[in-house]
């Protein structure tokens, strides 16, 4: 399996999927828009609200899996990544992934108290693909 073939996948989803852990120990699945930033397969930047569920749940417990898919008319591609999520509110961190458009969901702009970034860092990996499955490691 080509790991870079796998980032060339990931770089054309719209849509990711981030799994949390909640006070229960049950996992939590949310639909986001794909990273804002991606450094090969290790680290993964997303941007949402500091005062979301997802972030108090991030900080009582960082164990996380992230998911990508793309289901065609015949084959169906899924690639499930297994690490750690940080919530980062560092303003150099903010502004690196910050995009035109964002004050529509952070009124105050870059500074925003209630806008964070929330940085995965992937151990390991599993890919779906034909019928067929296969486990990886990251390094």
């Amino acid at each position: 399996m080509d790991l870079k073939k796998i980032e060339k996948f990931i770089d054309k989803q719209r849509v990711s999927f981030i799994c949390s852990i909640d006070d229960e120990n049950y996992p939590n699945v949310k639909a986001m828009l794909k990273p804002r930033k991606r450094i090969g397969l290790k680290e993964f930047y997303f941007s949402t609200n500091t005062s979301s569920m997802r972030v108090n749940q991030y900080k009582n417990n960082p164990n996380a899996s992230i998911y990508f898919y793309h289901k065609g008319l015949i084959k169906y591609v899924g690639i499930m990544l297994k690490g750690k999520m940080e919530v980062l509110t560092n303003q150099e961190t903010k502004n690196m992934i910050w995009q035109k458009g964002d004050t529509m969901y952070y009124k105050k702009g870059q500074t925003d108290p209630d806008y964070c970034v929330l940085k995965f860092t992937a151990t390991s990996g599993r890919y779906y693909c034909d019928l067929k499955t296969k486990s990886f490691d990251i390094k």
